[in-house]
């Protein structure tokens, strides 16, 4: 089983082979591409678990792709890393006030950028973590399957089990009902999209009992998203 989708933008392909090379060999999916505009249109079309960008790519640069993914709601909570050469801490600074989770200066080795990877992952999805998922006050216990919420049990359908634990493992982030057709039933699934929007509202009515503030926020035109603000 992958560890996760990673989306690396780099225009040094030895260094893309190199990277790819480590990162396959630690279960990570990687696609490669040394294009900023393509990087965003991939980002968009399906957003990786991660991003590894490069500052200096040609054309857009790897500052304005990220600037961009964070606009999109469909990538706006999707961990990026930097690669750079500048060593200066004024460009540091701008590449994490841009939205960058992590920086990598030029030269570095593999095993610490792969290090690096895992550790943005696991502050992003607690599954890598650990056998439970937390989030706000909902506790999942992959282990035994058991969900609870403000320490009380909730009684949740299996299909409505595993939606929520996508979000778990994704906080924040906003799926589009493609993308939860494809994570939680599967890629090859002839399920009608609508369906999605079914098992959200009987996610909702079990999880939200007795006037607890409701964690799934609908994005008009984009989605849904596990958010303790939604309610």
């Amino acid at each position: 089983m992958s560890k996760g989708r990673i989306l690396l933008v780099e225009d040094d392909s030895a260094l893309v082979e190199l990277l790819t090379f480590h990162l396959h060999r630690e279960e990570f999916v990687v696609e490669a591409t040394a294009d900023g505009e393509d990087a965003l249109l991939i980002a968009r079309e399906t957003p990786p678990d991660l991003v590894i960008l490069d500052w200096m790519i040609e054309g857009v640069s790897g500052i304005e792709v990220c600037r961009r993914l964070r606009r999109l709601p469909e990538t706006a909570n999707v961990p990026i890393i930097m690669l750079t050469a500048r060593t200066e801490e004024a460009d540091r600074v701008r590449g994490l006030e841009t939205g960058a989770d992590d920086y990598v200066t030029k030269p570095f080795s593999p095993k610490e950028l792969v290090a690096r990877v895992t550790a943005v992952l696991r502050r992003m999805r607690p599954a890598l973590a650990g056998e439970k998922l937390t989030y706000a006050d909902v506790e999942m216990d992959l282990v035994s399957h058991r969900l609870r919420r403000s320490g009380a049990p909730v009684a949740i359908g299996p299909t409505e089990f595993r939606l929520l634990r996508h979000f778990l493992e994704h906080p924040g982030r906003v799926f589009s009902r493609e993308r939860l057709l494809d994570a939680v039933w599967g890629r090859d699934s002839e399920i009608e999209l609508r369906t999605v929007d079914v098992h959200i509202r009987r996610l909702r009515k079990a999880i939200n009992v007795d006037g607890q503030p409701d964690l799934i926020r609908t994005v008009r035109s984009a989605g849904y998203a596990l958010d303790a603000d939604a309610g």
